[in-house]
């Protein structure tokens, strides 16, 4: 299998992939066409058939495996690729696990760092409360670990929610160490908790997208629910100790325009805001890296970032 982090401007592309989405549309010119998703574990790339009335073009829906055939050239500095053939493969022309992007760290070692960090939180109420989590809800847990941490832009893969997590918290541990005066018990917990809501705001694989809930609430307010409902399950729970929680998690995206219902308003707010955006922005500046096609220094204008961005030392 050629999978799409290898295609190149200029080839072709020829082989089955996962339709992750497929769209009908219309040309200024009236002219019918088609955009398709195509997803393998190694990533995805935009498609266009313009001739769906054609013969070489089969029926075929989102979420089927696909034989297509076609040209790879570069648009808006991305690899599109023009479908000429497009079939519905069967049985045997294809492995599944080829199609799901899969974090390429060890899930396991991971959720036992990050069990190591819940298990450094020495505020019994905050413990109880990761412990409630992580530890007595299996059905949750196992969610958790499969999950993506978003539909696009970084960690969207298969345990991408374990991975930025586990990153965001080893970066709040760091500042815990480093500023007095933050309390570390609310911190780290925070910073476990802070995405716990993308479980239910996303959808497993090979969907992986914005559920009812995760479209009219998104992660943040979920998230906020979530520990509200754990922590009025555990006696004596501090109804001040909660509020700081919840805060930080309605604030760590920072600004409004980002989503947060709130701004931050106590150090440990702050502090999960700078880990969360660290990490976000260092993993999706990676990722486009590693799927920059050729060795060209200037990779062309990114909407993430809005900016044109180069590789370092070419």
């Amino acid at each position: 299998m050629r999978f799409i982090s290898e295609l190149r401007e200029g080839g072709r592309i020829q082989d089955v992939y996962l339709c992750k989405y497929r769209q009908s549309a219309v040309t200024k010119n009236g002219k019918n066409y088609e955009t398709v998703i195509l997803q393998d574990r190694t990533g995805q790339i935009e498609a266009k058939i313009w001739d769906p009335t054609s013969d070489a073009i089969g029926e075929f829906d989102a979420l089927d495996y696909i034989y297509v055939a076609g040209t790879v050239s570069m648009f808006n500095g991305s690899l599109q690729a023009s479908l000429k053939q497009v079939r519905k493969a069967d049985e045997g022309e294809y492995i599944p696990s080829d199609y799901l992007p899969v974090t390429k760290q060890n899930t396991k070692v991971m959720y036992q760092e990050l069990m190591g960090y819940a298990g450094s939180v020495k505020n019994p109420y905050l413990s109880a409360l990761l412990k409630s989590f992580f530890i007595e809800d299996n059905e949750f847990a196992s969610s958790f670990v499969k999950h993506s941490a978003a539909k696009t832009v970084h960690h969207s893969f298969v345990g991408g929610l374990l991975e930025h997590t586990l990153s965001v918290t080893r970066l709040c541990g760091y500042i815990a160490e480093h500023y007095p005066a933050v309390n570390r018990d609310l911190l780290i917990t925070a910073a476990i908790l802070h995405d716990i809501g993308k479980t239910a705001e996303l959808s497993f694989f090979p969907t992986n997208e914005y559920t009812d809930e995760g479209q009219m609430l998104g992660h943040i307010m979920i998230g906020a629910e979530m520990i509200h409902d754990r922590a009025s399950s555990i006696e004596g729970f501090p109804a001040v100790l909660e509020t700081e929680l919840k805060h930080c998690i309605l604030a760590h995206h920072g600004e409004y325009e980002y989503g947060s219902p709130k701004k931050p308003a106590i150090i440990e707010a702050i502090a999960l805001n700078l880990a969360d955006n660290l990490d976000a922005k260092l993993e999706t500046m990676s990722e486009v890296l590693e799927n920059a096609a050729g060795n060209d220094k200037w990779l062309g204008y990114n909407r993430f970032f809005e900016s044109n961005l180069r590789k370092t030392g070419v």
